[in-house]
């Protein structure tokens, strides 16, 4: 109980530093499509629904290469990253699904110096 109150707690602070950094309180898809596009490299102002997507894609692919998931197999002539999977993901409940996201979001955000 004490390690998921502590994940709560270093969320609702990474919550509170982009509350801070953007003025608005991002959700779950916004903070993977910020990452997405930090990893992309490119900022664009519009991006299509479909480019979300992938951009949150990556930021997935990301993450979850932190744990050994994914890896990076090319970046193509338009700048995407493409990932291989490597292993398979563990049964995991809703909620432990997006607890173990958030706790790589929040690994992210500390290798990222945020």
């Amino acid at each position: 109980m004490l390690a998921k109150d502590d994940l709560q707690q270093r969320w609702w602070n990474l919550e509170a530093r982009l509350l801070e950094r953007f003025n608005k309180k991002p959700d779950l898809e916004t903070i993977l499509f910020l990452i997405g596009v930090q990893e992309f490299g490119a900022i664009k102002e519009n991006f299509t629904k479909e480019q979300k997507q992938d951009l949150m894609h990556i930021a997935v692919c990301t993450l979850l290469s932190q744990s050994g998931y994914y890896e990076l197999e090319s970046v193509d002539e338009d700048g995407w990253p493409h990932f291989k999977q490597l292993k398979p993901m563990p049964d995991m409940s809703m909620p432990e699904q997006e607890n173990f996201l958030r706790d790589h979001i929040l690994h992210y955000f500390e290798q990222t110096g945020f």
